[in-house]
This record gives C-alpha cells, sequence and structure tokens, in this order.
C-alpha cells in the first residue's frame, strides 16, 4: 500500500511517515519548507520528500493521501487530490484506526511542555523495559526519532489542540482516547484557529470526556483554567502535582533552578532527581511523567532512574555550540510563556552571566501580534533581546519597547549576526528562539564567531 502524506515535514506528519514505514507501508510526501532535521530523519528511513505542493506529486497514485492540518482549499496537491477522488484522511484520525486501537494510550495535552513531557514519559517506559510506541512533536536524543510503532501495548503520544484538517477542525486529541492523559497547563494560543480562550477549553474538555473512568488525569495544582475544563465535568479520577506545596505527587527544590528535586508521593519521599535539565517547569513536566509511569505500573524510585539518564528534545534548550566564552542555544519558542520559563531557568543556573534572547515571532500566534504585551515581558529575563522583524509579518514590532527597555528591533539576519559578534566579546549565553528554521542563522553564527 502506497501512503502520500501532505505536509510530511511537520513534526507530527514526520512522525506518521516513520510509523507507516514500520508498518510496512510504502510512503512518500511533500512539503512547502524542507530542513533538518525531519527532513533528514525522513532521507534515512528511505521515504522519498518532494519539495512544493504540485498535482504532479500525486501522479504515482498513491493507495491513500494524509493531509496535514497547514494545508487548505485552493493548495494545488489538495485540489488535486480532491479532483482526481482519491481517497484522503487527516493524520490524527488514521493514527486512532491503524495504531492506537486496542493500545493503552498516554496521551500528553497542554499550552506548553507537550513535547519535552512526552519524551520524558517514553523513555521512563523504554528505560524499565515496556518498548512504548510514541509519537512526539520534536526528536528526543534518547532515540534519535521522533517516532516508533513500539511493541508493547502502550502508546505516548503528544496530544495537540491544533485542529486535524481543513475537513476536520476538531482538535486532533480527541481522535486519540488515552487511558492516561496528562494536562500540563492552558493559556491562549493558535490565535489562528481560536477566537478565544473558552473555545481551547471546550475542546480540552472535549478530550476530557474520552478518558475513561477506569484511566487517570494528571494536572498541576495550581492551573486555574485546567480546573474549569475539569469544573465542566469529569469521570476519571483525577491527581495533583505541586513544586513545594501539598499536591499528592510535590518536588522539593534541592537546587532553586530545579536541576535536583526531591519527590514526594502522599507526603513520602521516592528518591531524588538529579538532572542536566532546568526551571520549574521541567519539573512540572518531570512529576507528571513520573505520574503516567506510576499509573501502568511503573515505581517512582524506577520513573526517577531514568530521569537521571534522560537527554532533553533536540532544538529544547539543545546547546549547539560553545565558541571562545559564548554558549549557543537553539530553542523551540513558540509562546511568551515558553520564553520566559526558558530564561528563568537559564538565570537560576547562570546567576549574573550574561543572557543574550535573539527571537523570531514565527508561530501563527506570534506573528498575528495578539502577546505584543506578553512577549516582550517575557524577555525580562535576557540582558538583552534582539527581535527580528521578517519581511510580511503584519505588524510592526516597535510596539514592543513599549514595555521593555532590553529589546531591539532587527530588520535581517545580517543585522542580528553583526550585533551578536559585537555582544560576544563580553562572552554569555545566546539563546536562539524560534520554532522554524529562523533562515539558518544557527549556522551562519556559528561561522562567523569562530
Amino acid at each position: 500500500m502506497h501512503i502520500h502524506i501532505l505536509g510530511i515535514c511537520g513534526t507530527f506528519m514526520g512522525g506518521l511517515a516513520l510509523i507507516a514505514r514500520q508498518l510496512g507501508y510504502q510512503v512518500s510526501g511533500s512539503d512547502q519548507n524542507v530542513y533538518p532535521p525531519m527532513s533528514t530523519q525522513l532521507e534515512q528511513q528511505g521515504i522519498k520528500l518532494m519539495e512544493g505542493y504540485r498535482a504532479e506529486n500525486l501522479d504515482g497514485k498513491p493507495d491513500l493521501v494524509i493531509i496535514g492540518n497547514a494545508l487548505s482549499r485552493g493548495n494545488p496537491e489538495v485540489e488535486a487530490v480532491l479532483n482526481r477522488g482519491l481517497k484522503y484522511v487527516s493524520g490524527p484520525q488514521w493514527l486512532s484506526e491503524h495504531v492506537l486501537q486496542d493500545r493503552w494510550v498516554l496521551g500528553v495535552a497542554g499550552t506548553h511542555g507537550k513535547t519535552t513531557t512526552t519524551s520524558m514519559l517514553s523513555w521512563i517506559l523504554e528505560h524499565q523495559g515496556f518498548q512504548p510506541g510514541f509519537l512526539i512533536g520534536g526528536i528526543p536524543l534518547n532515540f534519535g526519532v521522533s517516532a516508533r510503532l513500539g511493541d508493547s501495548s502502550f502508546f505516548v503520544i503528544e496530544a495537540d489542540e491544533y485542529d486535524s484538517a481543513f475537513f476536520d477542525k476538531r482538535s486532533k486529541f480527541v481522535h486519540y482516547r488515552p487511558r492516561t492523559a496528562i494536562l500540563n497547563n492552558l493559556e491562549y494560543d493558535h490565535a489562528d484557529i481560536f477566537p478565544d480562550l473558552d473555545a481551547i477549553k471546550r475542546q480540552f474538555h472535549h478530550l476530557v470526556r474520552t478518558v475513561p473512568g477506569e484511566g487517570l488525569i494528571i494536572s498541576p495544582e495550581s492551573e486555574a483554567n485546567i480546573d474549569d475544563v475539569l469544573a465542566m465535568g469529569c469521570w476519571t479520577p483525577v491527581t495533583r502535582t505541586s513544586i513545594d506545596a501539598g499536591a499528592p505527587w510535590n518536588a522539593r527544590l534541592v537546587k532553586a533552578d530545579g536541576s535536583r528535586f526531591k519527590v514526594l508521593l502522599d507526603g513520602k519521599a521516592q528518591g531524588t532527581v538529579d538532572w542536566t535539565l532546568t526551571g520549574r517547569h521541567n519539573v512540572y513536566n518531570a512529576l507528571s511523567a513520573i505520574a503516567a509511569a506510576w499509573h501502568v505500573g511503573i515505581l517512582p524510585a524506577d520513573a526517577i532512574a531514568a530521569l537521571a539518564k534522560f537527554q532533553n528534545v533536540k532544538r529544547r534548550m539543545e546547546v549547539i555550540a560553545r565558541i571562545n566564552d559564548v554558549t549557543i542555544y537553539d530553542d523551540f519558542a513558540h509562546h511568551p510563556t515558553a520564553i520566559a520559563t526558558t530564561l528563568d531557568g537559564l538565570r537560576k543556573q547562570v546567576g549574573d552571566e550574561r543572557i543574550v534572547a535573539i527571537v523570531e515571532p514565527r508561530s501563527n500566534t506570534m506573528r498575528m501580534g495578539v502577546h505584543t504585551q506578553t512577549l516582550a515581558q517575557s524577555l525580562n529575563g535576557a540582558d538583552q533581546a534582539l527581535i527580528y522583524q521578517p519581511p510580511g509579518l503584519g505588524w510592526d514590532l516597535s510596539a514592543l519597547k513599549n514595555y521593555a527597555g532590553n529589546i531591539e528591533i532587527c530588520q535581517s539576519l545580517d543585522e542580528i549576526i553583526a550585533k551578536l559578534k559585537l555582544e560576544a566579546r563580553h562572552g554569555g549565553h545566546f539563546v536562539l528562539m524560534s520554532n522554524g528554521s529562523f533562515g539558518g542563522i544557527y549556522q551562519r553564527l556559528q561561522h562567523e564567531l569562530s
């Protein structure tokens, strides 16, 4: 059977491609933007990639076309699928029907932390010999691939609230029907498809409605928006997480940066996580992963031992170079809260050392200017912030300066690199924040500083 995937280089669709290959299907795909790490991962698996959307990409007469949610009517390849009467389906529906049926699904939802928490949970299960399947919106370094079919009844999935396809506007996660569900947090995001926060809450409640009564929902005790969702109706046991508070799953920070903390269950010490990650957000992520692993039978002490060997996901504060006195990080930033928590964790780790944040506002929400004030304030943890104003952004980033005094707006990558070359004299930490390729600045900056 030949499956052709439209939007194959997206993290979710690329993961589907890997799983389809492992099921024995012939897989091809097309995308407008073909770039590493996803393109490299797919090519290594023998998957044919076609750059650009064209009707000719379908001349191989695929048996099924899986259409990504980034594509809509008017796209030449979508139009060709419809005109030729080819069988098509959304990615989440295909996954539900061909992979998740009869498996214990562990779903990780939330505005922030989905990818990291899904990676942690997958690794804990792997470390304990469970050999789970997984689909993650990034490439966890412990595995080297973003998805696999797995060899057990367990499947861990990043449960995204974004819509499924142009013909199915439900959130992806309503297709997954998890038995164990992590609800990390909930903020307004995806302004291109959700008119307000209440619309997202309704989708999250659709997810809650699918979790069985014998399942488990895990959430921080301090998330008021998640509380609102559960108040709409919940038929599943809920357990809570906290830091230095009184939830059943509680962390006591040994180090303020979150790199070492004790784990308590109902007040009883279970062990101490000592790892390379930092930030309170990652402490919460870890607690959720430990609690979810406990639900499938893994002792907290064993989950803690696994986290000691956990390697983060590519592009999540990934150190990509150390040149003279400068450390360069690649961080997949998509929302002001994610930026703020990342910089806070780094600040607690490096103290007074200089931090420069370099931001490309590339997510749909940030490109629409919805978070102008919060974006500016999220950069308070940096000594200096360089924001890229790409062509056709649609709003003037200079408005950010009304809310923060450490921001400079740059009109080109050349301007950013020139400023960073001067800044490098002082040493410190350069954090490149984008959920895209950022015009290849990663390689160019390393070359210039070398």
